[in-house]
């Protein structure tokens, strides 16, 4: 598979990326310490040839972004490349400097982001930043760019492709907006395209048709590209090889189907197992803790209805999953369930009681037995608080803990999510994702809720991480008796963790029970395409999942 390192390489070879023996470190300045270098990418090599697709795959921080961006070049933050080459069209970029770098990024190499909507200038249209690197680079006019562009659109199967680059990036939805990312990466003609995770942050159906977008736009243009993801099934549908990373080293590299039929490292086969998990069902109880009844919601003084006529219940001790695409009324739900947004009309019944519909109008302990973790552990904590501080919080604004109590609880707390006391002290920054997420299911469980709303908190995580949450969390229920509510639009994710399921689509609640009868067949027409969305670990799966959409619209 690799190649033997050299110092200059045939433009003519079929060899286009060559990334031998990479080092990068970063500098990192912990609280009340001298900075430290620290090692991202350890002596990793690659090699990528023209019209391939190489996918980079391991949990958070196993340096496959820093490897992507590496590719052209560029360090980032504090990170910089300390050791080995980067061989791209036959020449070292790393040696050509500044100027040359300039040169290569967007010409012959172009970057799609994980996130479209902060990848785009918000005040400039589509198409004029789409179009912007042929023109700046000088591969095309403005009327050869536009068409070009257009074609793309088209290719992409984005809507009204001769118009929609006129629009601004509020008018198109998040999957349309990753498609137009993905033309404009497109548009110079770039050898090579470095895709970072597009998809993670789309919801099953959506992720389905930019996926197989961008293995067609791959197939009939030609360019080569390195895939990034956490997800093995993903990485799947589109990689003709597939390297495993882990802690900034190779952990394994081979053939996209060696890799998911016989991964030989102990490692990647767990990732290739993750999602085994199922959370056997419990039988409802008599009696419900909370009760939804017959909720509509809307926003804007329109009163454009977000949410219309729901109603589910959630067992003492047992787990509701709220399923569905984006948009579809989910999180606005728990929204209504907390008191941040009252309801147009219905009622929310919590423990026997008739809650306000106003968080303002709630009592204390209203409060506390109702608790909320959120989809972006980094923006759910404060970066200047200590953990035992962030933990310590609600211990004392509800049970009015000091001193050494809190700072007891707190430990105790800590050793539940399996960290421990060593972390008493450490910041946010110091922590990985997984382990900012437990803080805040930390944080939740001091207030000793009945009900936690659990909103996407696993959604951002790679599979790895998020099946120790979701054991973490099925753990903690037994032991302190809580119920969840688990707002997501993972699959794998409901059959691990749920008890009962509701299914919403536009704002309605289209299938509801036990789990074992939601997943029964027959399905009604929605429930059916979102079961069939879920991307599996099976070469040629997305090929089949795109002809059931497109079966499934026509017959619409």
């Amino acid at each position: 598979m690799l190649k033997p390192a050299g110092t200059w390489r045939d433009p003519e070879s079929s060899l286009l990326l060559d990334m031998r023996n990479l080092r990068i470190e970063a500098t990192v300045h912990p609280p009340g310490d001298d900075p430290q270098n620290v090692v991202i990418v350890d002596d990793v090599s690659l090699t990528l040839e023209k019209g391939r697709v190489l996918g980079l795959i391991g949990e958070s921080g196993a340096g496959k972004s820093t490897m992507g961006l590496a590719s052209m070049g560029y360090g980032r933050g504090s990170m910089r490349i300390t050791g080995g080459e980067v061989f791209l069209n036959g020449r070292d970029i790393l040696k050509g400097g500044v100027h040359e770098l300039r040169k290569v990024r967007g010409s012959e190499i172009c970057y799609v982001a994980q996130s479209a909507a902060a990848a785009f200038n918000p005040a400039q249209r589509l198409m004029d930043q789409v179009v912007e690197a042929a023109l700046h680079h000088g591969i095309a006019t403005r009327a050869e760019a536009e068409k070009r562009a257009v074609a793309l659109f088209r290719k992409l199967g984005l809507p009204d492709p001769e118009n929609i680059g006129q629009r601004y990036t509020h008018q198109v939805s998040g999957g349309q907006l990753q498609r137009v990312m993905t033309a404009m990466a497109l548009c110079p003609e770039p050898d090579l395209i470095v895709f970072d995770e597009p998809t993670t942050a789309l919801d099953v159906t959506t992720q389905i048709g930019v996926l197989a977008a961008i293995k067609d736009a791959i197939r009939d243009t030609g360019v080569a590209a390195l895939y990034i993801t956490h997800d093995l099934a993903v990485v799947s549908q589109v990689s003709d090889e597939i390297m495993v990373l882990r802690h900034g080293k190779m952990v394994e590299y081979g053939k996209t189907r060696q890799i998911i039929e016989a991964p030989r490292m102990d490692y990647t086969k767990a990732l290739v197992s993750v999602r085994s998990l199922e959370h056997v069902e419990n039988q409802p109880g008599a009696a419900s803790l909370l009760s939804v009844n017959d909720v509509t919601a809307a926003y804007g003084r329109a009163h454009v209805k977000v949410v219309q006529n729901v109603s589910v219940q959630v067992c003492p001790g047992q787990t509701l999953a709220i399923v569905g695409e984006s948009g579809s009324g989910k999180s606005t739900l728990a929204r209504v369930i907390t008191g941040l947004m009252p309801p147009l009309s219905g009622s929310i019944t919590f423990d026997g009681r008739t809650l306000a519909s106003s968080l303002a109008e709630r009592t204390k302990d209203d409060l506390r037995q109702l608790q909320m973790i959120y989809q972006m552990a980094d923006v759910a904590m404060n970066p200047r608080q200590t953990v035992g501080t962030i933990i310590g919080r609600p211990l004392e604004f509800y049970f009015g803990m000091r001193g050494r109590e809190r700072d007891a609880r707190v430990a105790e707390l800590l050793d539940e999510i399996e960290m421990g006391r060593g972390f008493m002290n450490r910041y946010p920054a110091e922590l990985s994702g997984g382990q900012k997420q437990r803080i805040c299911i930390a944080r939740a469980l001091a207030a000793k809720p009945k009900l936690i709303i659990c909103d996407e908190v696993t959604s951002a995580l790679d599979p790895v991480v998020a099946n120790g949450i979701l054991k973490l969390l099925l753990r903690l229920q037994k032991i302190e008796d809580v119920a969840y509510l688990f707002i997501t639009h993972d699959l794998h994710t409901v059959k691990a963790i749920a008890d009962s399921i509701a299914v919403m689509y536009r704002g309605e609640v289209v299938r509801y029970g036990p789990k074992s009868s939601v997943l029964a067949r027959p399905f009604d027409a929605y429930t059916d395409l979102l079961l069939s969305s879920v991307p599996e670990m099976e070469i040629g799966w997305l090929e089949r999942a795109s002809s059931r959409g497109s079966a499934a619209q026509s017959a619409s």
